[in-house]
């Protein structure tokens, strides 16, 4: 079954603010600008990693430097809407999309601050793993709730 019709789908939708479980706000930076004047594509990566990575850690607890569940980005993707550039101020949002047993599909999008639709969205999936094996690890206890309560 291909895939195109709902990347098609997920490209034309244009998310608000409210679709979203958190934001947090982002500084643009001076280097994110490329010689077009516009924040460079690669950067909403970045953000998309800093947006998850800042809910896990606050939110589900996620010890990045000693915990034994580490988690591998298998796959991402981003739809562009509107350009930012700095010194835009903007806010990064973050969801939960589904839970799986060591997986989690995420919903991320850079909104400019006052703005209620998105300039830029897209999933990312995350599969966790044994720090020490490298073997998935199943999500459970007060991480996989954290991870719950931002399910939308």
């Amino acid at each position: 079954m291909s895939q195109v019709p709902f990347i098609e789908k997920l490209a034309k939708h244009k998310p608000k603010r409210k679709d979203y479980a958190v934001t947090y706000p982002i500084t643009t930076r001076w280097m994110d600008n490329d010689v077009y004047g516009h924040v460079n594509n690669v950067t909403y990566y970045s953000y998309f990693d800093t947006i998850t990575n800042t809910f896990l850690i606050e939110k589900a607890g996620l010890d990045i430097h000693k915990g034994s569940s580490i988690g591998y980005i298998v796959q991402s993707e981003c739809f562009y809407h509107s350009a930012i550039s700095y010194p835009d101020k903007i806010d990064g949002a973050f969801k939960v999309l589904r839970i799986g047993n060591s997986s989690v599909l995420y919903g991320v999008a850079i909104f400019k601050q006052g703005e209620d639709i998105a300039s830029a969205h897209g999933t990312m999936t995350h599969v966790f793993v044994d720090r020490e094996t490298e073997t998935p690890k199943k999500i459970e206890g007060d991480f996989r709730q954290a991870l719950e309560s931002a399910l939308i």
